[in-house]
């Protein structure tokens, strides 16, 4: 598929043939616009209809530039495709079509084989650095990296979370070409590339639009962090559109995560933007598409949308694993065992009732399939908005943990882990930026009072304890190790997550396409177990026990264990009729109307 042209990609400099570039801005609010080259050249861009400026300078690919707005004001390019020197820099006109694809044969991989792996390119050490760990995962059973934002922010270091120029990766992550590489190289492996992004705010540093198209945003919609965008303007939808269109089709990108999309105030775009999407990509291929969203919308997964991170599993097994109930994790205090049944059998557990503020929270999701969910023990999220950034192994006893692994990544759900899930690394993951002056000031007191609501943070005596997101040493302390060879605990882990993922892609992703959940029950406090009929009429069962006490249970009857823990815990469910404390037992009762030997394309 070719890039866009102009008469459907407006936004941006778009270079033209060698040695000409033809610049866009949507600037309704300015009088003039120019275009400032760092030779010192200055051409003047035509007013159009609608508030457009538009012209075609002699310049080739490499050139640096930016927009001077009314004479006066310097400005990147909103849709800079990179930048030189950061936010503030130069935006560079960049040739979308100067990458040789070693793989450009790649059609990618279905849904139904995700194994996802989320990553932070800043922390690893930028793109080069990431390309190096795809063989490992691959190895491991991963099937696709989910890198965390990439657009450029103002500084070194940041989540990604805080872009204001969604069309730029980061320039201290690599250059575009060594983004490409790093695709070109996980394709190479079998790999699928997911990125996240960013379509309800700007961060708060970088983002001139308000200079000279305030339309751009809408004041009258407030997000947790600033104006909402304004969805209702054409050319607003287009920008973040198009933005999707450049990474699936310049880079290649296997599929986008977007982020809060809670956070949007238009009934409409999701679904435009899916719309768009599947219409542009070639259907040869697989492109996912995934969302976080609070409002639990179950109709976007109907058709647009593969699936959503499932916040609400997250959040019931971390009170089972843990205990703890502050703050959101309060949704789940008093009824966590049937809100796990209600998220295995139903997808969702919030699906309509009210949150802790009284607000109605999601919709009826029983009728999705269970790989409309994407389960996760860890995240970004959950991980570093702990004060402390401390990892689930350091929580929970360990054998729970070991029982909800075999549930994360032998459910029919979509597993993700979070780097460093796979080897229990020790390192913390803590919120970090790279502000300075007030607003560093600002971020970090924020983030104290954010665990305001979390008992131990309660009285004010703990918080500064909270590591300040703006030192150096709290990202690079982000960065997880690999375990040495004589680190046993690590090692074990390790072996459990390949052995684990093994008979997934042995045993689950072959049966997994037209999965449908057949129930759930409560066996007792922290216990249940759930039913679902795989796609070859087979019937898998998970029992799951995350208790400190034994509790009654049947294990079904002419059925192949495809995994237990602790080891001997079918023999001793058959000779005393209980679930062990801290188990799990992973059961398939096979269709005598289908063959018994399946294996996945990662075999």
């Amino acid at each position: 598929m070719p890039s866009q042209t102009l008469a459907t990609w407006p936004h941006g400099a778009h270079l033209l043939d060698a040695h000409h570039t033809r610049f866009a801005l949507w600037a309704p609010d300015a009088h003039s616009v120019s275009v400032t080259l760092q030779d010192g050249r200055s051409v003047a861009l035509s007013p159009e209809p609608d508030g457009w400026f538009v012209g075609e300078v002699e310049c080739p690919k490499g050139t640096r530039y930016r927009y001077c707005i009314n004479g006066d004001t310097e400005v990147p390019d909103p849709a800079s495709r990179a930048q030189d020197g950061g936010i503030d820099g130069f935006s560079v006109v960049v040739d979308p079509h100067d990458f040789v694809w070693r793989h450009r044969h790649w059609k990618g991989r279905p849904w139904h084989e995700a194994v996802i792996y989320e990553v932070h390119a800043g922390v690893l050490g930028g793109y080069a650095e990431v390309a190096k760990q795809l063989p490992r995962l691959a190895q491991l059973g991963i099937t696709a990296i989910e890198l965390m934002p990439l657009a450029q922010y103002s500084g070194e270091r940041n989540w990604g979370y805080d872009s204001a120029l969604p069309y730029a990766p980061h320039d201290t992550y690599g250059s575009p070409a060594a983004l490409k590489a790093l695709i070109d190289e996980a394709h190479g492996l079998g790999l699928m590339v997911i990125v996240d992004v960013v379509y309800n705010h700007f961060g708060p540093l970088g983002n001139y639009l308000p200079t000279y198209a305030k339309a751009f945003l809408n004041y009258q919609h407030h997000t947790p962090w600033g104006a909402g965008i304004n969805f209702e303007r054409r050319e607003v939808r287009d920008f973040f559109i198009e933005n999707a269109l450049m990474w699936l089709l310049d880079y290649r990108i296997d599929g986008l995560r977007l982020d809060a999309v809670h956070a949007i105030n238009h009934p409409g775009f999701m679904q435009e933007l899916a719309h768009r999407v599947r219409h542009s990509v070639d259907p040869a291929r697989h492109v996912w598409l995934t969302l976080e969203n609070e409002f639990n919308q179950a109709f976007l997964l109907e058709k647009d949308y593969n699936a959503q991170w499932n916040d609400d599993g997250h959040n019931v097994l971390h009170v089972l694993l843990t205990g703890e109930t502050d703050a959101y994790y309060a949704e789940f205090a008093e009824h966590a065992s049937q809100q796990l049944a209600r998220c295995l059998s139903q997808g969702f557990v919030f699906q309509g009732e009210k949150d802790r503020h009284g607000h109605p929270r999601g919709e009826p999701s029983g009728q999705l399939p269970p790989s409309a969910f994407v389960l996760f023990l860890q995240n970004h999220d959950q991980v570093g908005n702990r004060a402390f950034g401390e990892r689930l192994h350091q929580l929970c006893p360990p054998q729970a943990l070991h029982a909800a692994t075999a549930l994360l990544l032998l459910s029919p759900m979509i597993p993700l882990l979070f780097m460093g899930d796979e080897s229990a690394a020790p390192e913390p993951f803590t919120f970090f930026t790279d502000y300075t002056g007030e607003l560093a000031q600002a971020v970090c007191e924020g983030r104290r009072k954010e665990f305001s609501a979390f008992s131990h943070f309660a009285s004010g005596e703990h918080a500064p304890l909270i590591p300040d997101p703006n030192l150096r040493s709290t990202y690079e302390s982000a960065r997880p190790s690999l375990p040495n060879a004589d680190d046993e605990e690590r090692q074990r882990t390790l072996a459990l997550y390949q052995h684990l993922l093994r008979i997934r892609h042995q045993s689950i992703i072959p049966r997994l396409d037209g999965a449908q959940a057949l129930g759930a029950q409560v066996l007792a406090t922290g216990a249940v177990a759930a039913r679902w009929r795989m796609g070859d009429h087979s019937v898998l069962h998970i029992a799951l026990n995350l208790s400190a006490q034994a509790v009654p249970y049947s294990a079904p009857a002419e059925s192949e264990v495809l995994y237990q823990t602790p080891p001997q815990l079918l023999a001793h469910l058959r000779e005393h009729g209980l679930l062990a404390p801290y188990s799990a037992l992973v059961a398939l009762v096979r269709s005598p109307y289908h063959p018994t030997s399946l294996e996945s394309a990662h075999e």
